[in-house]
């Protein structure tokens, strides 16, 4: 497989869909402006670092709920608009063109919210400087707090979480994007829904409801995690052995083979 096309492939998908990058950036400036005028009310360094952590919350909710939509219209869309059949005419293949789509939610949007959420919390940080210097007062409570292990922290959340532990999330929202001939939305959360309710009227049991919630919020239910706006496990060799994790991304390979199947001969709508 060539390694070319599939960046360029990436990059097409940037070019044709500007919200992967719009949304999440006009959010960032969103938090920026109002950073602005929230400064003057409270400097103190442990409301700051809450701030900062709470624009990577934000941050990374809007990149979300963009990557949910982006793949469920990733491969409907080209189908209903019918420009599928110009792609195909390019010497691009089907697995080429899917992991090129898959690669947005699991790696281009992690990677823009971790900038967007670096340059919005040193803008605050800036204005926060400004304003103390203006009054006269010292910044360097500010700069001292653990900026590296906040960042380092996040990123490392955004790899274990938002790109590995939902790739399967990513897989099933492609695969109904392909599959689906309309409402793709719904199809990808109402049978999700009825095996839920199924089993619970059948078995009186909601271990389909709990695993799904369980893959939904990063598998991290300890009490280590609860209370943290931005949980993450701490031990990466306990995260990359969790079966759960491969489980997970054995299952999204599933979903993209089928994918890709479905794109090579599917009819567009």
């Amino acid at each position: 497989m060539n390694s070319r096309a599939i960046i360029w492939s990436v990059r097409r998908e940037l070019w044709e869909n500007r919200s992967i990058y719009l949304a999440p950036l006009i959010v960032a400036g969103v938090i920026a402006l109002g950073s602005l005028g929230a400064v003057r009310h409270n400097l103190k360094p442990d409301s700051l670092a809450s701030h900062e952590e709470l624009v990577g919350g934000i941050l990374m909710g809007t990149t979300l709920i963009v990557a949910i939509f982006y793949c469920l219209d990733a491969l409907y869309g080209e189908r209903r608009d019918r420009s599928v059949l110009f792609w195909k005419s390019m010497p691009v293949s089907d697995w080429t063109a899917v992991l090129a789509k898959m690669a947005v939610p699991m790696v281009v949007l992690p990677v823009v919210t971790f900038v967007l959420t670096i340059v919005t919390q040193w803008v605050m940080l800036l204005a926060a400087s400004a304003y103390l210097s203006m009054k006269g007062q010292s910044a360097a409570a500010l700069w001292s707090l653990p900026w590296l292990r906040m960042s380092s922290g996040m990123l490392y959340h955004l790899i274990t979480v938002h790109s590995l532990y939902y790739a399967p999330i990513f897989g099933w929202l492609l695969l109904v994007s392909a599959w689906a001939k309309r409402l793709p939305f719904l199809w990808a959360f109402l049978p999700l829904a009825t095996i839920g309710f199924i089993e619970k009227i059948v078995f009186n049991t909601t271990h389909f409801a709990m695993m799904l919630g369980s893959r939904i919020s990063g598998g991290m239910e300890g009490p280590e995690t609860k209370g943290s706006m931005m949980p993450w496990p701490t031990n990466p060799l306990e995260f990359l052995t969790s079966p759960g994790l491969w489980i997970g991304l054995a299952l999204a390979a599933i979903c993209v083979a089928m994918a890709v199947r479905l794109r090579r001969y599917r009819d567009p709508i």
